[in-house]
């Protein structure tokens, strides 16, 4: 007897990059879900009460009552986690329990010069590590100049193992004690983000150009960029138009960890050089207990995490679309 045979459902024929886009969509969906729960869960976690903990011991009862009652933390458990989900959605993160300002209003002001050093550093770290590794990789490659190759791999490990707080504190005794060239700290102008930059940024762009360097290398060895030296091109079209697109694939995934770091080292660099930033926010907030804004802190901080691997996803995929295929 024929057997029939029930027709299966239809698979999803969409474009490579689209099907690309809603994964990555769905993936950062989740990822926000569990961000918020993990923020909503830090005050909870803290064993005791928060109230009690931010206003101290001698703090009336009444007092502590009416704050939790503004925070909301009399409410159930469940009411707690949606109030939270619906602020952290319309962008209403609480009110700071030190100021009583806003939490949004306290970010909103502190974000734009965290925002600006994290931006010139990884700027910064890719003006110089890029150009830098590849220079290396062209002079050094088949053995050539081991003196160039033994310098450039001492002086990126020295200033790859430094952290940043302790060149950052270096750099400030160095240009703006002993020469008096630059502000030692505040948000003067443009002079003044120099030290933090230049301490945010040499670390990772020495890490940067000795991984450019070794990808450089390897590309440099691929039958298609012998096939292109044997038809002696010149060596600018060589490096531009045929080893650096391959070389930005593995950059850019490494760029992205980068610029999460950047951003977590702007919290000690901001405390060095007096920034107004949000890591100057964060550092005065855990010792006043001011949960709210910590909270909120957490957020921000791990949405623009978030952001930026899918930003450099996006990016992977524009300089090599194959990598859409790639993905699942």
């Amino acid at each position: 007897m024929a057997t029939v045979q029930l027709p299966t459902a239809a698979r999803w024929h969409a474009p490579p990059w689209l099907r690309f886009a809603v994964r990555r969509l769905a993936r950062l969906a989740v990822s926000l879900l569990l961000l918020v729960s993990a923020a909503f869960a830090m005050i909870h976690a803290i064993p005791g009460d928060p109230v009690r903990a931010a206003l101290g011991l001698t703090a009336p009862q009444s007092l502590v009552n009416a704050e939790r009652r503004e925070l909301g933390l009399d409410r159930p458990f469940w009411q707690q986690y949606l109030a939270f989900i619906h602020g952290a959605v319309t962008g209403h993160l609480g009110t700071s329990i030190s100021t009583k300002l806003p939490v949004t209003t306290l970010i909103a002001d502190r974000l734009p010069a965290t925002m600006k050093i994290a931006g010139l550093a990884f700027v910064t770290v890719l003006v110089v590590a890029l150009p830098l590794g590849m220079s290396v990789a062209a002079l050094t490659r088949n053995g050539r100049r081991p003196r160039t190759e033994l310098v450039f791999g001492g002086v990126t490990g020295v200033f790859a193992s430094i952290p940043d707080f302790l060149l950052g504190v270096a750099l400030v005794f160095v240009f703006a004690v002993t020469l008096k060239v630059l502000p030692v700290a505040g948000d003067s102008g443009p002079a003044s983000f120099v030290l933090p930059v230049v301490a945010l940024a040499a670390g990772p762009a020495a890490v940067l150009a000795r991984i450019v360097r070794a990808e450089t290398l390897r590309v440099l060895g691929e039958d298609y960029m012998r096939t292109a030296r044997a038809k002696q091109l010149p060596a600018r079209l060589i490096y531009l138009r045929h080893a650096l697109p391959n070389v930005m694939t593995a950059t850019l995934t490494l760029s992205g960890l980068l610029l999460s770091s950047l951003l977590a080292g702007t919290v000690l660099v901001e405390t060095i050089f007096a920034l107004p930033g949000i890591g100057t926010l964060l550092t005065q907030s855990v010792p006043n207990k001011d949960y709210p804004v910590v909270q909120g802190l957490a957020l921000v901080y791990g949405g623009l995490v978030l952001l930026i691997n899918l930003v450099v996803d996006a990016l992977i995929v524009i300089v090599d679309p194959r990598s859409a295929l790639r993905d699942r």
